[in-house]
């Protein structure tokens, strides 16, 4: 193992870092022959992928896993030895792992209704914090986030790890050196054949299950079939939808390629139409667009269950300029002319292989370069590819996409702040409601 971790240190890892300088964020804690111990919270299908990734990371150690479903976790753990050589301790309780001294960091993959509250929790009980995308569920949540970020001086990357792509890297400083030009649009999609969900059943909950705990910060609801272990994504309760699940990725290269933050004006048409009778309650079709100053337009489509791809992928990013265009999407890079000629195309390299070859887990060699960067940040302050100051914003942009379609009206935003503004009911959607000892503070 410490083998092919420094191979692929060496090999993939490298020739990323030495374009990044050190940050000064003061969370310098560790000398260079120290392991940053990590326990992933949520032993979901991601969690592998993370593990996957740590396997071939330095300075870093699986030592916990806790996740609220017993059936996973011990799934989870003896994966983690049979796999790895990880000899993990588990948990159900993530607050048990929070107290735990020898933890440095946590990695969050839980249900999205977690993220924000769990990632503060984790701070101010001073640990450092890779948190999945989207980092929180509502935009209240953004800026508790972000003030804690800003509060307990830790480190907390988002796991958006197309940032951490070298194609991605180099397409974008192509972009900013005028290779297509003045850029002035970008489009973002992804599209998938998922099944309906049906209608749930009340079920009595599984005697594996702390059915209590995985709701967590979200009002008390029964239980039902339908639901765990995947299918929250569909519920405002838990989840946030395609645009978030997925959207995220792209629409954040997007904003990256184009250089905005927050947009002055966001539409967005679509619903649940591919289905229409099930208890799915975002939008498998959704179409969004966000206008910035300085007239750049984003736009982003997502469809959920009719998998026709555009430009011969399911998923990707394509950034137009006056003098060309660039696709991004996680296997590389593609350049064309006005006249959509293609002019080069760079592979997403990895160690072994001729591209990122994803798998059903989420890995790729991008997740294990993010990792890498998250862990050199705790340890000698390299720069993060996604603090959750900047991956804070992305996920910003959904949120206004979602509140955009549900409300069924354009939003005026004011771009210093991101807030929409007088609209009421926009106001009344910028909070949920919380369980009452859960509610997230800082």
């Amino acid at each position: 193992m410490s083998t092919r971790r420094n191979f692929i240190k060496k090999s993939a890892i490298a020739g990323a870092g030495a374009s990044f300088v050190l940050s000064g964020t003061g969370a310098w804690a560790f000398s260079p022959n120290e392991t940053i111990n990590v326990a992933i919270l949520g032993t979901g299908g991601r969690s592998y992928a993370l593990m996957q990734a740590i396997s071939f990371c330095d300075n870093i150690n699986l030592a916990m896993l806790c996740d609220v479903d017993q059936v996973r976790l011990d799934q989870s753990k003896s994966h983690a030895k049979e796999k790895y050589g990880f000899k993990v301790k588990t948990e159900t309780d993530f607050r048990k792992v929070l107290e735990k001294k020898q933890i440095d960091a946590v990695l969050i993959a839980t249900p999205e209704h977690w993220h924000a509250p769990m990632a503060i929790m984790a701070m101010q009980a001073g640990k450092h914090v890779y948190v999945e995308k989207p980092c929180s569920h509502n935009l209240h949540e953004n800026e508790l986030l972000n003030a804690a970020y800003k509060k307990y001086n830790k480190v907390c990357q988002m796991g958006n790890q197309q940032r951490s792509a070298l194609t991605s890297i180099q397409g974008i400083k192509d972009i900013r050196d005028g290779k297509i030009g003045d850029v002035y649009d970008a489009k973002a999609w992804y599209a998938n054949t998922r099944g309906s969900i049906g209608i749930g059943k009340p079920t009595p909950v599984p005697e594996t299950l702390d059915w209590d705990l995985w709701q967590g910060p979200a009002p008390r609801e029964a239980y039902r079939d339908n639901v765990h272990p995947y299918n929250w994504h569909w519920f405002r309760s838990w989840g946030t939808g395609e645009i978030h699940n997925n959207g995220t990725h792209e629409i954040d290269i997007c904003r990256w390629a184009l250089g905005v933050d927050m947009p002055n004006r966001v539409v967005s048409t679509g619903g649940r139409l591919h289905f229409k009778s099930d208890d799915w309650q975002y939008y498998d079709t959704q179409l969004v667009s966000y206008e910035f100053d300085g007239g750049k337009t984003l736009n982003w489509e997502g469809r959920s269950c009719n998998g026709m791809s555009l430009y011969n992928r399911g998923r990707g990013a394509i950034i137009h300029g006056t003098e060309g265009s660039i696709l991004l999407d996680r296997e590389g890079y593609q350049l064309f002319d006005l006249k959509g000629k293609e002019i080069s195309y760079q592979a997403e390299k990895s160690v072994g292989t001729s591209s990122s070859t994803q798998d059903t887990t989420g890995f790729d060699w991008l997740t294990v370069r993010h990792m890498q960067n998250f862990v050199n940040a705790i340890r000698s302050g390299e720069q993060l590819r996604s603090p959750i100051d900047d991956g804070s914003i992305s996920t910003h942009l959904c949120h206004l996409g979602n509140m955009a379609q549900q409300l069924e009206t354009s939003l005026d935003v004011d771009p210093e702040t991101g807030r929409v503004i007088d609209n009421a009911d926009a106001d009344a959607l910028w909070k949920r409601t919380y369980e009452p000892e859960w509610e997230p503070k800082v």
